[in-house]
């Protein structure tokens, strides 16, 4: 039997968003950034987003977002999305305005401009992609590196003596009064996708509703960076990731009030 005649498109279960093109994605295999621009797309055709959505798009793999997802774009230097997005939002106040960044722009180089626009509450979601590495320019330490996790730059480990301790920002930002909804979620099975794309959701219209800024943490895995097979990064990630970066909502109020976690 010819093979088009077993594969036929009609019994296909996989439906892809109209707001996710077609480009072939560039990313590792096993990488989380796919599912997440999965998710959001989703969500943007949901909800009717797509003409009134803008992204933005800073330094690292998160940047290549705007090859993939068919909403305007506007690219930041590496870690000013929040300052970007700030301007974008303040000029554009009827669109839906989001950062999208991984954990060696945020936590880092950009840590002054998010705590800064989570403190003004500013209309924002920010979407925070934490795999405890720099994926994109070789594997070195990031700020949310776990303690013993070998990087370019710990080759023996991550040393606290010499490196510091491991970054919990999303704890850091749920503090904030600006902050509406801050959460920490995971993709890596379809349970918790689901739970990621709900709290998307919720984040995306609290940024509609203008009750300040919305910060959605997925911790993630890289694969490539870690010197892992995708099943290995996955199975490291629930030992090793999760339990020092817990899932689950950290901050679920309206704008002004503080966050007991």
């Amino acid at each position: 039997m010819d093979i088009k005649e077993i594969i036929k498109p009609e019994n296909l279960v996989y439906q892809k968003s109209e707001v996710l093109n077609d480009d072939i994605m560039h990313y590792c295999p096993g990488c989380s950034h796919g599912v997440v621009h999965k998710i959001l797309a989703e969500l943007i055709e949901e909800m009717g987003l797509q003409e009134k959505t803008i992204g933005i798009a800073p330094v690292g793999c998160a940047v290549f977002a705007y090859n993939y997802i068919d909403i305007d774009w506007q690219e930041a230097a590496h870690g000013r999305a929040p300052a970007v997005a700030t301007g974008v939002a303040r000029v554009n106040p009827d669109n839906f305005v989001f950062t999208y960044q991984g954990d060696g722009d945020l936590a880092s180089i950009g840590a002054a401009e998010i705590m800064h626009a989570c403190n003004r509450g500013e209309n924002i979601l920010v979407v925070f992609i934490n795999n405890g590495i720099y994926g994109m320019t070789g594997g070195q330490m990031a700020p949310t590196t776990l303690e013993g996790m070998v990087t370019a730059t710990t080759p023996y480990g991550r040393n606290v003596d010499l490196n510091g301790y491991p970054m919990k920002i999303t704890n850091l930002i749920a503090q904030l009064p600006g902050t509406s909804y801050v959460t920490r979620q995971a993709v890596h099975t379809a349970a918790t996708a689901r739970k990621c794309k709900r709290s998307l959701k919720k984040a995306i219209q609290n940024v509609l509703d203008k009750k300040g800024t919305s910060f959605v943490e997925v911790v993630s895995t890289c694969n490539s960076g870690w010197k892992m097979s995708p099943v290995e990064a996955n199975n490291w990630m629930e030992e090793n990731m999760i339990p020092y970066y817990p899932l689950g909502d950290l901050k679920d109020s309206v704008k002004g009030e503080h966050s007991e976690n």
